[in-house]
């Protein structure tokens, strides 16, 4: 018996991965989070599955689950939204689980982040702009930050920050950024990314605030930075004609002209 962690995408139930599908049609149970896993990933589970809504329950009920499963030898399937290693609170059940010897699984998923950029058609990491990304948060009601994960912080690198759990804290978002990105510094708020009602709200520090709707009080990410723009920054090198590639060399006289067949 065994524990299948899987991240079940961002929303859209053609996200998730072909290893996600198959372990959830192998497993009798499934315990998903209902409130933002699709309820179309659930039609891959088995004919006869237990499927559990864990959105209402506290850790110890989830944990009671898990272990009747696991006395019955019944594999589960347990469905988190995005990818499984940021906010998933997939770390304090893995932490009681294999206390308990329980086998457990991970299986990545499409993270939101990357859905939004994909929504808005970018990359976030530019040549001469950004070459870094950064996921945090503010603090919220159920975890506050760790000294020295600031926004502020962040926000002297000059990267992109992908900023999740925080939409409700604009104004704090938007007071912490604009001394180092500058008040016209591109933001891009994506609610809901890949979901049917997806929105994608643009603007700049300066004004992102007053463009948001009333409807846009959870399930966002804020993305922040230069990169945004998609103009300013420097063709790479990667695909130059001059450029010799180490894998795939360009002529004859590249010191990497032996490779083998299967290295690049």
């Amino acid at each position: 018996m065994t524990v299948h962690f899987i991240g079940a995408g961002p929303g859209a139930p053609d996200l998730l991965t072909l290893r996600g599908r198959d372990i959830i049609a192998a497993c009798p149970v499934c315990l998903y989070a209902g409130s933002l896993v699709p309820k179309a990933i659930l039609s891959h589970c088995p004919p006869g599955a237990k499927i559990i809504n864990t959105a209402p329950m506290d850790l110890d009920a989830i944990m009671a689950e898990i272990k009747a499963a696991h006395a019955a030898g019944q594999d589960v399937a347990r469905l988190h939204s995005g990818d499984l290693s940021v906010w998933s609170a997939m770390g304090e059940q893995l932490r009681r689980l294999r206390a308990e010897g329980i086998p457990v699984s991970v299986t990545p998923g499409v993270p939101s982040f990357a859905a939004a950029a994909a929504s808005l058609g970018a990359e976030l990491t530019l040549p001469g702009l950004a070459q870094s990304v950064v996921l945090t948060r503010t603090p919220g009601r159920a975890s506050s930050m760790p000294e020295g994960e600031s926004l502020t912080n962040f926000a002297a690198t000059g990267a992109t920050l992908a900023i999740h759990l925080s939409i409700q804290n604009i104004d704090r978002v938007v007071a912490d950024l604009t001394p180092a990105y500058g008040a016209d510094c591109p933001v891009a708020v994506v609610y809901r990314a890949s979901w049917p009602d997806e929105q994608i709200i643009r603007g700049t520090l300066a004004d992102i605030a007053s463009k948001l709707g009333e409807g846009i009080t959870r399930t966002a990410l804020i993305l922040v930075g230069p990169a945004l723009a998609g103009e300013g920054f420097a063709e790479s090198c990667l695909y130059a004609a001059d450029y010799d590639r180490r894998y795939r060399p360009q002529s004859a006289e590249s010191p990497w002209s032996e490779w083998r067949e299967g290295d690049d």
